[in-house]
């Protein structure tokens, strides 16, 4: 037979603590947070002919699935259209609880200048097949705190989404998000 292990309750414990605090920090590690444009609504339309500009309501639906609550500030998201910028979204400064999901309202402007004088065939073109592809960007910054400690992150998003330019009924999208949080 082999030797004797002499067992203690110290051991035991120190091992669990161990165990214990090895899955906090797991769990702990700030993990991307996911967005997906759920959909888009008309508000107005207004004339500077010979275009119109419009304005929409995007409504995001945001998840925040990091075990501590953040606070972000104020940002514009850019809207492009075939490579150039055609509108913005103002993304109001706010926060969101740990482990939770929220619906973000979006007010954006899309720029029928922009939109017609460089890119109306592709546009009509778009309009004939029923699907238009539109990129959007997003840098948000803002703060985590747990306990006494605060650290700097930044979420950049960039998202692709393929809609029914005559409705904007969403028919597709890509949302990739990307955290960088700063520990100085």
């Amino acid at each position: 037979m082999g030797k004797k292990v002499k067992w203690s309750w110290t051991a035991a414990l120190l091992g669990a603590a161990s165990a214990t605090a090895a899955v906090a920090l797991i769990s702990a590690k700030p993990k991307d947070p996911t967005f997906h444009l759920i959909k888009i609504n008309f508000t107005s339309f207004k004339l500077r002919f010979p275009v119109i500009d419009t304005d929409v309501i995007l409504t995001v639906h945001v998840t925040n699935p990091n075990i501590i609550p953040i606070h972000y500030s104020s940002t514009i998201m850019s809207i492009f259209y075939d490579g150039a910028l055609i509108g913005s979204a103002q993304v109001e400064a706010g926060s969101q609880r740990s482990r939770s999901c929220q619906i973000l309202e979006l007010t954006a402007r899309l720029d029928g200048v922009e939109l017609m004088a460089n890119h109306s065939v592709k546009f009509f073109s778009d309009v004939a097949k029923r699907e238009m592809v539109l990129d959007a960007k997003v840098d948000i910054g803002g703060t985590a705190r747990l306990l006494w400690w605060g650290h700097r992150f930044n979420v950049h998003v960039d998202s692709h989404i393929t809609v029914d330019p005559l409705f904007l009924d969403i028919i597709d999208q890509e949302n990739k998000s990307r955290l960088d949080v700063f520990l100085a």
